[in-house]
């Protein structure tokens, strides 16, 4: 008889406790089904728990962009379809160093966090006690995560921390083109002095000398600059010798799989005997060592007249404004050895990131968390996330394809992508087989540069990859890349403007050892060994 009223009084207790509304991930867990879960929550399918739940998420958006994005309406239906409540803290990263500090310091942490601009990988090295080892909760909860992380093997590189854990969840943005910087040449130019487009070194000295002493612009003045630069000559005029840096770590990856530290290599060495042999012969603005960002800018759009002849950017209209539809992309120009070389990343240019979501240790149901952030890892999602919502800035077509609709007149599409999404930030993956559905046009935006990028794709090298550092190689790294960097960007000048290179070239590589090369060399080698080791 006991043994039937404790029974019954306990399904009366469990009863009344189900049937209560949770306040959210912090609220005081009376009934739990397994480890921390809440009652009511389910491992698989919609909604994730019976009754709302009310989670904090902070992310961090550019200067005063504000929450417009919450407004998305692929998060607004997430809600109803979770039964998942958001309270957004949206901060401004104008401003976000100093809070950064002060709430890390403090331990205060909502539930979740959003984008890898939020928290960086130091930021998280140094505070692992605020954030939850994610990699059981993956394979429990995140069956779309999952599938990312086993058909995309960089993904699952580029988030596994110094420890062979994972802290964070990444992303893998959609329809990225392979390339990053390409040649761009003034076509305007071209045409009016007869010339061709350049395909090797020679051509293209030839075409910019003409560029210089020719007056193509045509307003009678010798204003021409073939090449300029904004206080270092662009890194990818050095593409034709092989090197491509396109996370800016002075390595390169070598055919063999070994590295090199590229500014003591014989093709640096050679690519600035060619870059000499521009600036003798008044090819490369004086200015281009001294001037800065602004000023470069005056030149690439003076409102005058068409002045630069000839650079590498991501597109044309990146650079040169009212007078971009003067120029072209080209193919990359043969090197030496006649080969073709762009830096880039197979898997799409800054397309795989870390760091886009967390999950800290204050969050009472981390496996809520985990099972609302699965859902941004589909295609329909990922696309909404990156562009906006469709109905609103994605058209679902009948034959199952997507298009981007145009944006409201004085808006760009770029503005109106980050005003109605999370846009770079935050969790995605698209698959191979969903890419093909993304139709964009190829006349303006990102499908633009997606077409320029087919120019170059077919020559993209391996680059030393996106790695993560450990706490002691992150204390050490600073000291050593700002005075070996500065080095490097000195000698660069003075190797480019004033020649000499074979005369000076061993006492630069001793300066170089002399200032710790063989440390830095052995920390980026030892990050990337354990990067390529991740399966």
């Amino acid at each position: 008889m006991k043994k039937s009223v404790l029974k019954v009084t306990s399904m009366l207790l469990l009863t009344g406790i189900v049937a209560g509304t949770l306040s959210g991930c912090k609220t005081k867990q009376e009934v739990k089904t397994s480890g921390n879960v809440t009652a009511g929550f389910h491992a698989t399918g919609l909604p994730i728990v019976d009754n709302p739940v009310t989670l904090k998420v902070l992310t961090t958006r550019w200067g005063n962009m504000g929450d417009s994005f919450t407004k998305n309406q692929w998060l607004i239906d997430l809600e109803a379809k979770t039964n998942v409540k958001i309270e957004w803290q949206v901060e401004s990263l104008n401003d976000w160093g100093t809070k950064k500090s002060t709430l890390l310091a403090s331990g205060d942490l909502p539930d979740i966090i959003i984008g890898s601009q939020t928290f960086n990988d130091a930021d998280i090295l140094n505070n692992l006690s605020l954030f939850v080892p994610v990699d059981d909760l993956v394979k429990k909860y995140m069956p779309n995560y999952s599938e990312a992380l086993n058909k995309l093997p960089e993904l699952k590189k580029a988030v596994t921390f110094p420890d062979g854990k994972m802290y964070s969840f990444g992303k893998n943005l959609p329809k990225r083109p392979k390339t990053r910087n390409q040649p761009i040449i003034n076509k305007t130019w071209l045409d009016r002095l007869g010339l061709k487009e350049p395909t090797n070194l020679d051509e293209l000295y030839n075409v910019l000398l003409a560029f210089k002493t020719k007056d193509p612009n045509g307003n009678g003045k010798a204003d021409e600059i073939p090449i300029t630069g904004n206080g270092n000559l662009n890194g990818d005029l050095l593409n034709p010798f092989g090197i491509t840096d396109i996370n800016d770590s002075n390595m390169i990856v070598n055919n063999d799989g070994t590295l090199t530290f590229y500014p003591t290599s014989e093709q640096y060495k050679d690519g600035l005997k060619w870059l000499n042999k521009l600036y003798i012969a008044g090819i490369i603005d004086p200015q281009a060592f001294t001037q800065d960002n602004t000023m470069m800018t005056s030149k690439n759009q003076d409102p005058n007249a068409a002045r630069v002849g000839f650079t590498y950017a991501w597109t044309p209209d990146a650079d040169f404004g009212k007078w971009s539809s003067q120029y072209i992309a080209i193919a990359p120009i043969k090197g030496p050895d006649g080969k073709q070389y762009a830096g880039g990343d197979v898997n799409g240019v800054y397309s795989i990131n870390r760091n886009e979501a967390l999950i800290t240790t204050n969050c009472k149901n981390p496996e809520i968390a985990a099972r609302w952030i699965d859902e941004f890892y589909t295609g329909e999602a990922s696309i909404q996330n990156f562009w906006g919502a469709i109905g609103t800035v994605i058209n679902k077509n009948s034959d199952g394809t997507y298009t981007l609709n145009s944006p409201p007149a004085g808006t760009s599409a770029d503005a109106w992508y980050w005003d109605q999404s999370l846009r770079d930030f935050g969790p995605k993956y698209v698959s191979a087989d969903f890419q093909q559905k993304i139709k964009l046009s190829p006349q303006s935006g990102d499908g633009l540069k997606v077409e320029l990028s087919k120019l170059a794709d077919p020559y993209v090298v391996t680059s030393y990859p996106n790695v993560m550092y450990t706490n002691e190689e992150n204390q050490e790294l600073p000291t050593l890349t700002t005075d070996i960097n500065t080095y490097v960007g000195q000698m660069r000048a003075q190797f480019v403007i004033k020649g000499g290179i074979d005369e000076g070239w061993d006492a630069y590589v001793k300066k170089l050892k002399d200032m710790g090369l063989e440390k830095l060399i052995k920390i980026r080698t030892d990050a990337y060994n354990r990067y390529q080791n991740v399966k």
